[in-house]
């Protein structure tokens, strides 16, 4: 059996490994047109801010341990065409731009996403970087050393990281974003109220609900950024405006979203049952909604790889689906969500309610504990939870994977309030907070 797979990152790598270990007698061919493979860049905000000082410790794999399993591993090499029907590609080596052909019986396509890079004025300017790969991670670290205007635009995940980063180090720095609350995909406005205040506190300018009109620069360099609303001198510009999946090479062979997301079955399969994808390519079951939806991020895709690998031949395990449940840490403060925010659901025309609980980590006669907030979104009608977010100095980002469980399992705001959770007074309350939630929604 010839496996072809395109694309090496999260999703690949994942699915080149299991595809190995168990087919060990198929000849696995991998293209990837960089120069590396398996990079963390989930990552990248703690190499620029020097927690992580070297960046190699970002990888988990390298073309040396995919050869020690027999796998081809052709890097510098793009896939420039694929034919699904005849079960053939043509490739490019990056290096020495030679063009050849292949062939294969199974394809997986991990070709994940790339940065939205917006078509305006002065987008060519020097200093207006990217934040996605490893390449990415150096030049930023190389130019911010230089560099003490820095404009960070769009303030979602990597965008918030970012600016911490660079405040941390010194910079000053501005957070440019259309819409008018920070992490606004991930957290209601109750929560990033506070995360607002915490970085106004440390002298992070917010340029919020402002648009980027064009970029203006002297000698081929950016100096300014303008919106919509004003203008802001810069000596480095971060763009974090989101991404698109890379799906060109199977437009009007597979079934994609209109985003050009590929929608995959619960096996991985495409709509042709020899071609899976994996990855922040592709749509995924958001179990919140019921819908395919692009959400891309790097625990889907070593699941999705992973799958795809164990289904290639037959079968054999079924995605559950996404909650997009995700975390981060801004300063002191430890931040989780999981499913849709109220404002989201209330947006997409769901009837819910919600649920918030202010306390403590643990009881008030222990010597130290930590105030939380948590927040948990249900449906009205069927009071199924469909939704979670979590705010605390303590680390209880835990609790949103918990309930990251309980929204794939469908189950309901009643069901929460009766869950068995222990109780130490080291670790939390004899009622758990999750309880609590459950409790008070009744």
């Amino acid at each position: 059996m010839k496996v072809a797979v395109i694309g090496c990152t999260h999703a690949g790598t994942a699915a080149i490994l299991n595809t190995a270990k168990l087919y060990p007698e198929a000849e696995i061919t991998v293209y990837e047109r960089n120069d590396n493979i398996s990079f963390l860049s989930c990552g990248i905000a703690l190499y620029v801010g020097g927690v992580v000082k070297d960046a190699q410790g970002l990888f988990y794999s390298s073309p040396d341990q995919l050869a020690e399993l027999g796998v081809k591993t052709k890097m510098r090499h793009e896939v420039v065409s694929v034919d699904t029907a005849s079960k053939t590609l043509r490739a490019r080596n990056l290096q020495t731009g030679e063009e050849f052909g292949d062939t294969f019986d199974k394809l997986i396509v991990t070709t994940g996403s790339w940065p939205i890079v917006p078509n305006m004025e002065g987008i060519d300017l020097g200093g207006i970087m990217l934040c996605k790969n490893y390449n990415h991670s150096n030049a930023i670290v190389e130019k911010a050393q230089d560099a003490q205007r820095i404009i960070v635009i769009g303030a979602g995940y990597i965008g918030i990281e970012l600016v911490e980063a660079f405040q941390t180090n010194g910079k000053e720095v501005t957070l440019i974003d259309t819409c008018d609350r920070v992490l606004a995909k991930y957290l209601d406005a109750e929560f990033t109220d506070r995360v607002e205040a915490t970085l106004a506190e440390r002298s992070i300018r917010l340029a919020l609900g402002e648009t980027v009109t064009k970029f203006e620069g002297t000698r081929g360099k950016v100096t300014k950024v303008v919106t919509d609303k004003g203008e802001y001198a810069a000596d480095l510009v971060i763009l974090c405006i989101g991404f698109r999946p890379n799906t060109e090479l199977l437009r009007g062979q597979v079934e994609l979203l209109d985003n050009g997301a590929i929608v995959v079955d619960e096996y991985m399969r495409t709509s042709n049952p020899d071609v899976f994808a994996a990855g922040d390519n592709c749509a995924v079951m958001y179990n919140p909604t019921g819908n395919h939806m692009y959400i891309p991020l790097a625990t889907n895709a070593v699941r999705m790889g992973t799958l795809a690998a164990h289904n290639l031949m037959r079968p054999v395990l079924r995605y559950m689906g996404t909650q997009g449940t995700s975390g981060i840490k801004i300063y002191e403060q430890n931040i989780a969500s999981t499913g849709l925010t109220e404002h989201a659901a209330i947006g997409i025309g769901m009837n819910v309610k919600s649920v918030t609980i202010m306390d403590h980590d643990r009881p008030e006669f222990m010597p130290t504990f930590e105030p939380v907030t948590l927040k948990v979104v249900f449906e009205e009608e069927t009071r199924r939870i469909v939704g979670a977010q979590l705010m605390s100095k303590a680390d209880l980002t835990q609790s949103v994977n918990t309930l990251s469980v309980c929204i794939q399992n469908r189950m309901t705001i009643d069901e929460l309030a009766f869950v068995d959770f222990f109780f130490q007074p080291h670790f939390n309350k004899p009622w758990n907070i999750l309880n609590t939630a459950g409790l008070q929604a009744i």
